[in-house]
């Protein structure tokens, strides 16, 4: 998934430096969505080990 992030923010980059807002704005709006649920995931994911990990004897 974070591969998906830097894909976009590298598009975004390269079309901000050639002058295309609209695209530039678009691929770092959906690198920073995916980035956000890459962090959601993250937490939950945590969580859960954690919560495993003291109930085990």
């Amino acid at each position: 998934m974070l591969q998906w992030v830097l894909t976009f923010l590298i598009i975004a980059i390269i079309a901000g430096v050639l002058g295309f807002a609209g695209i530039a704005v678009m691929a770092a709006e959906i690198a920073r969505v995916i980035f956000v649920i890459f962090l959601v995931l993250f937490v939950i994911s945590l969580i859960m080990h954690l919560l495993n990990r003291t109930k085990m004897p």
